[in-house]
């Protein structure tokens, strides 16, 4: 009766959170979306999850709305965990979703948008990280009407994101906070991680060129190379101090990796091939605060990127989280307390813009 009794419990808890937090779900559909290589797809469907209410101005237009990105083989779920609404989205936090109305997409080729495992496999568009955020800006604008965000943010890839929303669509929002990601073309070991995902699913037996009948699943060995390169040394030490320990530490890598589509993995990982913002990034109009995490081994502080790169914004603040007990690598950006506080410091020195503002500096 007890652990009945709690487990309903948690249940009206998350159920009270999510009233709380005025949450909805929905689809859009948008005709005829060409790629940047040129295919079309004629209806391309992405999901997206909304928190709070919109509040408008004098002529209807929508002024508080924020838009988040998630990472690599996520989805919009990564934000609604309990931490990720108690430290953003609660009462007092940072983006109060009694303030704000916040517009979570999952990106092409992720969560339940359009994918390659929706029935097209490898016939479907060979997508880049530029037809994501042009997606999601379509998403944005045509199906839920916003002119204008208060504030990008994105994790990881999501932070990649924010930086080419940033350039491609400068007076789009007053401020921009990419996370766990640098605005220059991916290479070495962050190349060379990812190369070795795409090439495990290529070379896997079973794969058959993307037309598999059965799951492949010999590629899922490969997949513990992003354990690997995204959680600190210190921390796997802690989780696997023995050999013992290492190997069922391997094994459940490959274990949490078994729900994942090998065509949907490979694309998603591929998806990076046209990253490159830093020849553009003086359009880039926003406040900007950059944050990472000095144990990410994708975001390799000693490659100096980001300070070569930000002189050439001119509204730019990089923030280096220092290592410690507290820090996950790349995965600290599923720790919100090392990184929310920046959210408010970043609206303090943003002052909004108005949609109207917007439409004007885009004509």
């Amino acid at each position: 009766m007890r652990p009945l009794l709690f487990a309903m419990l948690l249940l009206l808890v998350a159920s009270s959170a999510c009233a709380q937090d005025h949450e909805r779900s929905g689809d859009v559909v948008i005709g005829e979306f060409r790629f940047e290589d040129g295919s079309v797809l004629p209806q391309l469907k992405l999901h997206y999850v909304t928190l709070g209410e919109p509040a408008r101005d004098a002529s209807g237009g929508i002024v508080n709305a924020v838009l988040l990105l998630h990472d690599t083989i996520a989805s919009s779920r990564a934000y609604l965990t309990a931490d990720m609404r108690r430290q953003l989205f609660a009462p007092g936090a940072p983006l109060d979703a009694a303030r704000y109305y916040i517009v979570i997409p999952d990106a092409i080729g992720h969560g339940a948008s359009a994918k390659p495992s929706d029935g097209l496999r490898m016939d479907f568009p060979h997508y880049g990280y530029r037809d994501m955020v042009e997606a999601q800006y379509r998403l944005v604008t045509e199906g839920l009407h916003i002119a204008h965000l208060r504030l990008v943010l994105g994790t990881a890839m999501g932070g990649m994101h924010a930086w080419l929303w940033g350039e491609r669509h400068p007076a789009m929002m007053d401020a921009l906070m990419p996370v766990a990601s640098v605005p220059v073309a991916i290479a070495g070991r962050n190349a060379f991680w990812r190369r070795m995902i795409v090439a495990a699913i290529q070379r896997d037996p079973e794969w058959n060129d993307g037309r598999y009948s059965e799951p492949p699943i010999a590629w899922l060995r490969a997949m513990p190379v992003f354990t690997l390169m995204t959680e600190n040394p210190v921390r796997m030490n802690d989780a696997a101090p023995d050999g013992e320990r290492a190997v069922w530490y391997y094994d459940a890598s490959v274990y949490r990796a078994r729900g994942l589509d090998a065509n949907d993995t490979l694309y998603a990982f591929d998806a990076s091939r046209d990253y490159d913002p830093e020849p553009d990034l003086a359009r880039i109009e926003a406040r900007v605060l950059a944050v990472n995490f000095a144990d990410d081994l994708t975001t390799p502080a000693d490659t100096n990127a980001m300070q070569r790169v930000l002189p050439g914004i001119a509204r730019a603040r990089y923030v280096e989280v220092p290592e410690s007990d507290q820090t996950y690598g790349t995965q600290s950006i599923a720790h919100p307390a090392l990184w929310q506080r920046y959210i408010d410091e970043l609206f303090k020195s943003a002052p909004p813009r108005t949609a109207v503002d917007s439409s004007r500096q885009q004509e």
